[in-house]
């Protein structure tokens, strides 16, 4: 029996913190109660040390409120699944099932099994080429696939790792890369490939929902050469399974130096140009930010209106602040490799997002 997020799983993990967690703290999205700040396991070096911590972290993380989990297959060499693996048997021995997590990871980008190997060149032609998995005019951007097969073999490789059967989200990784090799009508081509595997595998129960993680090309302007149109990508999704598709998640940096998301209109909706959360909104698409806090470059000095108007005492917490109270989006990605992060950040599961009146009073007084 497959194993996932649920309705029910995710109202029990949200209750587990009644009367500690601040109201705004899980929202629903999908059906499910979210965390307003996941947990992310992108940087830090691929080492038993850092593997043990992420574990630590992870725990450490469940236990104090945050139930959306994020990794990719390529972080830290595939090491940051399995450090998220370990953390979910320790999760269920200490009685929280995998059905109140939302678990998310990503591929695209090949990366090797748990460190460097001596030639890179022969391990990727002896692990993906010889095998068929990818054909070298698949390769993008010097190390970038989205061809069904590679997305197959990714995901399943994910689900050793993560040591679970189905995976909550699956992200198509940072698919502009491809638009640095391909002419946009065939990226557009691959892209609906790579969505036709995705609905194969959510009708397979292998994720429930899949969707693109993204590094520039939601926040570019629609002239420029990695832009993406979320617009497009639903277009492709409606195409490939209807109205029922599975496409209704993507992910990009949103953070006090990088507002696009808010405040660009850069995506088409009805004919005219809105930001990314109005399209996501009408699209039934929901928004996870990552780079909430750009490795710590948006925490310090920040603005007195910054500090006034969100009113925490660390730059830290209110650049997560920012993030987690911004409309449109759902939850807050931060990277947290080790328990002294989480204790310090999770301060915020017990504050409440600001006001939305509030949060305005931000951008009106930045304009003064």
């Amino acid at each position: 029996m497959l194993t996932f997020a649920t309705t029910e799983g995710t109202a029990r993990y949200a209750q587990r913190f009644a009367g500690r967690a601040a109201d705004g703290h899980f929202r629903e999205c999908n059906g499910l109660l979210l965390s307003s700040i996941g947990i992310g396991t992108y940087l830090g070096e691929p080492d038993a040390s850092t593997d043990h911590s992420y574990t630590e972290a992870i725990v450490a993380a469940v236990s104090a409120g945050v139930n959306v989990i994020d990794s990719a297959i390529n972080y830290r060499f595939q090491r940051s699944e399995r450090s998220i693996g370990a953390a979910l048997k320790q999760l269920a021995d200490a009685g929280i099932p995998r059905d109140e997590l939302f678990l998310c990871t990503k591929g695209g980008f090949l990366t090797p099994d748990g460190g460097v190997p001596a030639d890179p060149r022969a391990y990727f032609t002896d692990e993906y080429i010889r095998p068929g998995i990818l054909r070298p005019e698949e390769i993008a951007g010097g190390g970038h696939c989205m061809a069904p097969r590679f997305l197959e073999n990714q995901l399943q490789r994910s689900l050793r790792n993560l040591g679970v059967d189905s995976v909550d989200l699956y992200y198509v990784h940072n698919p502009e890369t491809q638009l640095s090799a391909v002419p946009r009508k065939e990226f557009l081509t691959r892209l609906r490939g790579a969505f036709e595997f995705l609905e194969s595998a959510a009708a397979a129960g292998l994720t429930r929902a899949y969707g693109a993680a993204t590094w520039s090309g939601l926040r570019q302007a629609p002239e420029d050469s990695d832009y993406l149109s979320l617009s497009e990508m639903v277009s492709i999704a409606r195409e490939v399974a209807g109205d029922t598709h599975h496409f209704r998640f993507v992910q990009l940096p949103f953070n006090l130096a990088m507002t696009e998301a808010l405040g660009r209109p850069n995506q088409i909706l009805a004919g005219k140009y809105v930001p990314l959360v109005e399209a996501a909104r009408e699209f039934g698409v929901t928004v996870i930010a990552s780079a909430s806090l750009f490795q710590g470059r948006v925490t310090q000095d920040l603005p007195p209106v910054v500090r006034n108007v969100l009113g925490l005492d660390s730059g830290v917490l209110n650049a997560l602040q920012f993030v987690r109270s911004s409309p449109g989006i759902a939850t807050a990605l931060v990277g947290m490799s080790r328990r002294e992060h989480v204790d310090f950040n999770l301060r915020l599961v017990g504050i409440p997002p600001t006001p939305i009146e509030q949060f305005l009073k931000l951008f009106e007084k930045t304009e003064e």
